[in-house]
């Protein structure tokens, strides 16, 4: 049996900036605080969420830095290390590990992109040679590179290789991926919107955009799944559905980001070229805010 990297909710968290762009380590640290506060039962930094594409390399090994050293152990630390650079997703992976991060969330590589037999060489290039486990990372519609269930299955047998974010929203493929892979490798939702059916088909998990603004809820979700209680999960996923389309009514993380400062959470802009949100989206946000509770 491969290592738990966590059950429950993980929040791929934002990276606070200053009004001038530059990180804001002391909100960052407010932000980590909160969140465990919140119950969140991991913690995600330099994902997609957290803007991993314009950090600089000092950026992006401080934040991991800052979170392991505030974190200290009370949740894990999971840091993006991933690349469409195998040679730089290493580096990167073991800078984490030195720092001591507790697993690599690496997501597929993309622009360049590649086929299922390179991805195969690319993530066991890398899983033989770090200690740390890593958490595959499937997004396609960003990357534009899809891991088949039969990529997954190979991969799975690495014994560094413990888990998937699966955000291809193909629930089918997934169900194929449980049954080729069993327990040789834990799955995560990536989507919010679909936590609960991955949960039913032996998910552990979610690595969330929806817990920045709500942590409780979303680990709620999956506490409640796991204690049995499936129909308060369900409504719950069903009741948090217009705040989930909300938070990506635009590209991720601009809505959450606007969403947290309008909570009063101060986390900054977007670093271009993602661009502020129109004042009608920003006013829609506002309302599902409202509607939802987190905001008066």
């Amino acid at each position: 049996m491969k290592q738990e990297i966590f059950r429950g909710a993980a929040t791929a968290i934002v990276t606070p900036m200053t009004k001038d762009g530059a990180v804001d380590f002391n909100r960052f640290h407010r932000l980590l605080e909160e969140q465990i506060a919140g119950g969140i039962d991991a913690l995600v930094v330099c994902g997609t969420t957290g803007e991993s594409a314009t950090l600089t390399d000092t950026e992006h090994v401080r934040v991991i830095e800052a979170a392991v050293k505030t974190v200290a152990g009370r949740v894990p630390i999971i840091a993006g290390t991933g690349s469409n650079d195998t040679a730089y997703a290493l580096e990167l992976s073991k800078e984490a590990e030195r720092l001591g991060a507790d697993a690599l969330l690496m997501v597929t590589p993309y622009y360049n992109k590649t086929s299922q037999n390179g991805l195969i060489a690319h993530y066991t290039h890398v899983a033989d040679r770090v200690h740390t486990p890593i958490i595959l990372y499937n997004v396609p519609s960003r990357t534009g590179v899809n891991i088949k269930p039969e990529t997954y299955a190979a991969l799975a047998k690495h014994p560094n290789i413990v888990a998937a974010k699966e955000a291809n929203g193909d629930i089918a493929a997934l169900t194929l991926t449980r049954c080729l892979c069993g327990d040789a490798l834990d799955i995560y939702s990536g989507n919010d919107d679909q936590i609960v059916p991955i949960l039913s088909l032996g998910g552990k998990g979610v690595i969330s955009v929806l817990s920045n603004v709500a942590p409780q809820l979303t680990h709620e979700i999956c506490a409640s799944y796991f204690a049995g209680d499936t129909a308060k999960a369900a409504k719950l996923q069903i009741d948090s559905i217009r705040l989930i389309r909300a938070l990506f009514s635009d590209v991720n993380p601009i809505p959450v980001k606007e969403a947290m400062n309008l909570m009063g959470l101060e986390v900054g802009p977007c670093r271009l070229p993602l661009a502020p949100m129109t004042d009608a989206a920003r006013d829609a946000l506002a309302a599902e805010l409202k509607a939802s509770g987190l905001l008066k």
